[in-house]
């Protein structure tokens, strides 16, 4: 089994068709998936791609790429939930320094092996049990129209058995409230994929997500510098508590949390009030 995240991201991104021959991904595969796609989405030939938002993640339904705005393929191409959401058109030949880069890995696998191995080889093999277990390969089904030339066979070591669990697949639905204010600035998140609702997940529907850095996000759109002293502890001892509740729902399910508000003061009050929120509160600068 895999465990080098490297490695992993360089297997799942040989699915793709790569204009540069593949030396983006092999400069940035160290970086998170989400990431690497923003850095090399350049590279991409993305007239053989058909994005399918099956989940209704990103504000798109079926569009070839070279229409979807590169925000949308960025968002969709990062998912590590939405299986099938992007389809290869036509077969895909593994681009050159990525097989090279995978091809370097094997050889210095097999003239390192792990120590482990070495010693699980040299201890007695523990008594046979019977088991009533089928074997992985034959329990498994493979999805229909998913083939291993499209889609890696195992999802992303980064996925935390929390995350598949389905409370923690993010699904759109409507916007709390109805303010305005406070819609334009969730709606304005960078790279937010759920313009116009909110993103459930675990219970809680966030203000904004951010697939590439699965990042959840909550706006408060108070005018903080206008409360008087009195107003300002109540509105701050209320609004810690229900922060550190839904950075907990968050983190449970695999995503980071931030926090969106209008004014320095606002963010610096929250953060005196709640010291480990500190570096995880934004002052907006698009509302």
């Amino acid at each position: 089994m895999v465990d080098n995240p490297r490695i992993i991201n360089l297997q799942r991104a040989a699915q793709f068709p790569w204009l540069d021959h593949g030396r983006c991904v092999v400069q940035e595969a160290s970086q998170p998936w989400g990431m690497l796609m923003e850095r090399c989405h350049h590279a991409l030939d993305t007239r053989r791609i058909l994005f399918r938002d099956t989940e209704g993640v990103c504000p798109v339904a079926s569009a070839g790429a070279a229409t979807v705005p590169a925000m949308v393929a960025i968002c969709l191409l990062a998912q590590p939930f939405a299986v099938g959401a992007v389809v290869i058109i036509g077969a895909v030949v593994v681009a050159v320094a990525i097989q090279e880069e995978l091809d370097a890995h094997a050889r210095r696998r097999r003239a390192h092996p792990k120590p482990e191995a070495s010693r699980e080889a040299a201890r007695p093999e523990p008594q046979a049990q019977p088991s009533t277990e089928e074997p992985l390969a034959n329990g498994k089904p493979k999805p229909e129209g998913l083939g291993r030339d499209w889609f890696p066979p195992e999802p992303p070591v980064s996925l935390e058995p929390s995350e598949r669990r389905p409370e923690c697949t993010p699904k759109r639905v409507p916007p709390k409230g109805g303010h305005p204010l406070h819609n334009a600035c969730a709606n304005n998140v960078p790279l937010n994929a759920f313009r116009g609702a909110n993103a459930l997940v675990n219970g809680k529907a966030f203000d904004a997500l951010q697939p590439a850095m699965r990042t959840l996000w909550e706006v408060k759109t108070d005018n903080f510098d206008t409360y008087t002293a009195v107003l300002r502890r109540i509105v701050v001892g209320n609004q810690v508590l229900e922060l550190r509740r839904e950075r907990g729902l968050a983190r449970a399910c695999g995503f980071d949390f931030r926090v969106g508000v209008r004014s320095a003061a606002h963010k610096a009050a929250l953060e005196l009030a709640a010291p480990e929120l500190e570096g995880l509160i934004v002052v907006m600068d698009w509302c």
